[in-house]
């Protein structure tokens, strides 16, 4: 190679770009928010409610000398994610990126467990990544580019071994094959939508006093021997968003600490 013609760091600069992130008043959706604004890119970030954790969020991201806004809306209302997409444009400017990371999980045997739990788990993990997804590429089309990313799940893939969460696996196991069967909608459209799916991470819900003999637990089976923590999660979004990953769509990353191997 005779000349380099290729800026490697600046395919991971988010300089100009505006971000639409849900779930960013807490735990990885709170992470990403501020690991985009760190790669220079405006963020419009959304929670059920705007005090507490998304008010923290907000005040990280102005130490990076990035602009944020906050917005509150409930992922299950189509028409308040478009609410909030619009008011993200007006405020920020052309959306170009987005991460859902809004979600929940719980447990109970498959037996035992009630309709109501089960529909409010798949309401906000599987509506509410549709919905997400179709406000912000109603807004992506329109510009002919966009980058979204959608928060899945290890337990998408496999079975966790000692938990009883099968609303909670098939949640997930949607949320990437949605993701793969948007990916090829709009491929000749300008928009990419890839999943990346954490193994255990050290969350708020996952490091709370009561957890710590689950958390050993889950060390133990991971083949890394430690839960991955939120910073971990920043590097592949931000791959994902950035013109790094140009001809990646369709694609489910695990962050696993390598327990999918096993």
């Amino acid at each position: 190679m005779s000349q380099i013609t290729l800026n490697a760091p600046a395919l991971f600069n988010l300089s100009g770009r505006v971000a639409f992130v849900t779930g960013a008043g807490s735990g990885i959706g709170q992470r990403i928010a501020l690991g985009l604004a760190q790669c220079g890119a405006d963020v419009a970030c959304l929670d059920r409610r705007t005090d507490g954790g998304l008010a923290e969020t907000l005040d990280v991201i102005a130490q990076t000398g990035r602009k944020a806004i906050a917005l509150a809306a409930d992922v299950t209302d189509g028409a308040a994610l478009d609410d909030a997409v619009a008011r993200a444009e007006a405020d920020l400017g052309p959306l170009g990126i987005a991460v859902n990371a809004a979600g929940i999980a719980n447990a109970n045997p498959a037996e035992e467990m009630g309709e109501d739990q089960y529909q409010t788990l798949m309401d906000i993990n599987m509506k509410g990544v549709f919905l997400s997804c179709q406000a912000e590429a109603r807004a992506m089309l329109k510009h002919g580019r966009g980058s979204i990313i959608n928060i899945a799940s290890m337990s998408g893939v496999i079975v966790n071994r000692g938990l009883m969460q099968v609303h909670y696996n098939a949640s997930k196991a949607g949320v990437i094959h949605m993701s793969k069967s948007m990916a090829m909608e709009w491929v000749d459209r300008g928009i990419r939508v890839n999943s990346i799916s954490p193994g255990y991470t050290a969350t708020p819900m996952n490091t709370r006093p009561e957890m710590v003999h689950q958390t050993k637990e889950f060390e133990r089976q991971t083949p890394m021997q430690r839960m991955a923590s939120v910073d971990e999660m920043v590097g592949p979004a931000v791959f994902l968003a950035s013109d790094a990953s140009s001809y990646c769509t369709g694609v489910d990353l695990l962050v696993d600490g390598g327990f999918c191997c096993w």
